[in-house]
Order: structure tokens, then C-alpha cells, then sequence
């Protein structure tokens, strides 16, 4: 990245995956969903910052000091000393699949964006953990002034409540977002019975500029604001763990649209809004190629653009 990148903020949050294997062992990686986006984009060489809330105590300076290594910069507020810092209790089945089970902590400060921010992205818990949601939503309104939002819901059922009251929430922010991926769970949940396409559209309709499902080992599905519908296979050998690997997908995607001129700014919004299957094909191309090299390492891994070539 050069100093004359635009900004790129991730708001959400940052935690401890205290993982549980099926051999008995259990390590701690650094994650939660929006900082594993934020350290992608980070080692993928864009100008990344980000707002989140960690605690001072020791698994707090072990996050902060672990995305600011891969080139994150933490935004002010993001550390406190009036909370511990969060943890998510990751069980590994012998598919490699994970679980969870959350202590957390979500008093999110005003977010400051840095001057020529041009696109924000948010998602899972961050945005329908009280009482921070509300600032999450008001930093989007704000991005969305002069620049693009991307949305992943990673939703988390076990904590965020009811589906007839988290669907609501979740069509808001799709509806203030310009690219929404989610998981084939995802849809499950919250529309139970209804095909990725037919999510997609209504997604679309809210008014998503672009949206994308992905189908664990079975690929990923797409369709643009065109009504213009694509799919790939998976590339995914040698398998560790899943830890992360949405979220590796999701910052290869955004990487790509950003690159594409697609994201970063209203006259982006624009030309994503116009975009054919073959404008988006490169980021989804290197969306595929992240999470691939993700799942071949322990914990919530994010590759370089020169592990992906």
C-alpha cells in the first residue's frame, strides 16, 4: 500500500478463538469476524483501519498487537480498561466445521473515520449486539456519504436472539449496503426453505448492488443488481480447520471490487450498480483464492497477494 491510498474501515469485533479440537488440544488465535475481514484487507495491501472495542488485559493487547502487525491500524476508542476483552469458544468437529459460544462485550465508542474514507465494511455480532449496533449503523450512514458499505451477517443464532426480530435488522443493513455475502446457514436461518437465488433477489430488491452466497465446499453463487446470476466451485484441499475462511472470501471479494473500481466511492457505487458478470469475475476469482489458502492453516489465517497468485 502507498500513503495515498483512500481508507478502508472495518467496524466490528475483535476477540480470542479459544478453539477446542478433536484431539482433545486447545489453542488461541486471535479473530472475530470483522477483524479477520480487516487483517485480510490489510495483508492484501490496503490502507485498513479499524474500530472495535478490546479490553486492556492480556488477550486485549494480544488482539491489538496481532492486527497491527498485519497492518491494521486501530481507530481511537478501540481499546478501553472497562471491559475484558471478548472471546468465542470455537469446538472443531471431525469435519473441520466449527461452533461457538460467545463472552461478550459490545460498548462501542463514536467512530471516527479517518479523512477520504471510501468504503466501510461491517457485520455478524457487531451489528446486532446492543448497545453498540446503534453506533455501527450511524458509522454507515455516515461512510455512505462519500463512499461504499459492504455487509456480511454471519449470523450467530445461539446470541442474537429471535429471527423474527434479527430478520428486520439484517434487511436494514442489506439496504445500506452496496455488496452483502452471507453463508448458505445464513439464509437457513433466516429464511428457512427459501434457495440462495430467491434471497439474493429479494436482497437486490432492498437494494444491494451486489450480492453473494457461498455453499461451503460447494462453491459460491452470485447475482448483480442486473439480475444477472453466477456460480463457481470451491477450491478447497488439504483442509486444517474452516475458522475464518468466510471471512477470508470476504476480504478477497471486497479487495477485488476495490481494485475493479467497483467499490470506493459513489461514482463506484454507480458502476457496480451497471456491473456484468464478467466486471465482477476478478474479485470473485481472488475471493476464492483467500479462502482457499485460509483453510489449509489452523485458525482464522489471512494470505498475502503473493500467496494467492
Amino acid at each position: 500500500m502507498s500513503a495515498t491510498d483512500p481508507p478502508v474501515v472495518v467496524v466490528g469485533e475483535l476477540l480470542v478463538d479459544i478453539v477446542s479440537y478433536p484431539d482433545g488440544t486447545t489453542a488461541e488465535h486471535v479473530g472475530g469476524s470483522p477483524a479477520n475481514v480487516a487483517l485480510g484487507l490489510a495483508r492484501l495491501d490496503h490502507d485498513t483501519h479499524m474500530a472495535c472495542l478490546v479490553g486492556t488485559d492480556r488477550r486485549g493487547v494480544r488482539c491489538a498487537e496481532h492486527v497491527e502487525s498485519g497492518g491494521v491500524h486501530l481507530l481511537p476508542g478501540s481499546v478501553s480498561a472497562e471491559h475484558p476483552t471478548s472471546t468465542a469458544q470455537a469446538t472443531i468437529d471431525a469435519n473441520g466445521a466449527a461452533s461457538y459460544v460467545f463472552d461478550l462485550h459490545w460498548d462501542l465508542p463514536p467512530v471516527q473515520l479517518p479523512a477520504g474514507t471510501t468504503h466501510l465494511h461491517t457485520g455478524s455480532i457487531a451489528t446486532t449486539l446492543r448497545p453498540g449496533e446503534a453506533e455501527v449503523t450511524a458509522a454507515v450512514h455516515r461512510a455512505r456519504e462519500t463512499g461504499t458499505v459492504s455487509y456480511d451477517p454471519n449470523m450467530r443464532p445461539t446470541i442474537m436472539g429471535d429471527v423474527d426480530e434479527v430478520r428486520p435488522r439484517v434487511e436494514e443493513l442489506v439496504a445500506l449496503s452496496d455488496v452483502v455475502k452471507c453463508s448458505e446457514d445464513d439464509i437457513e436461518w433466516l429464511y428457512p426453505g427459501e434457495p440462495a437465488s430467491a434471497v439474493m433477489a429479494r436482497w437486490t430488491g432492498l437494494g444491494a448492488g451486489f450480492t453473494v452466497v457461498t455453499l461451503g465446499g460447494s462453491g459460491v453463487t452470485w447475482r448483480t443488481s442486473a439480475g444477472e446470476e453466477g456460480s463457481a466451485e470451491a477450491r478447497v484441499k488439504d483442509v486444517v480447520d474452516t475458522v475464518g475462511a468466510g471471512d477470508s472470501f470476504m476480504a478477497g471479494l471486497v479487495s477485488g471490487l476495490l481494485d475493479a473500481g467497483l467499490l470506493g466511492g459513489g461514482q463506484a457505487r454507480d458502476r457496480l450498480r451497471a456491473a456484468t458478470l464478467d466486471d465482477v469475475a476478478p474479485a470473485l476469482d481472488r475471493a476464492l483464492a483467500t479462502s482457499g489458502v485460509t483453510v489449509r492453516h489452523a485458525g482464522a489465517y489471512a494470505p498475502t497477494r503473493e500467496e494467492i497468485r
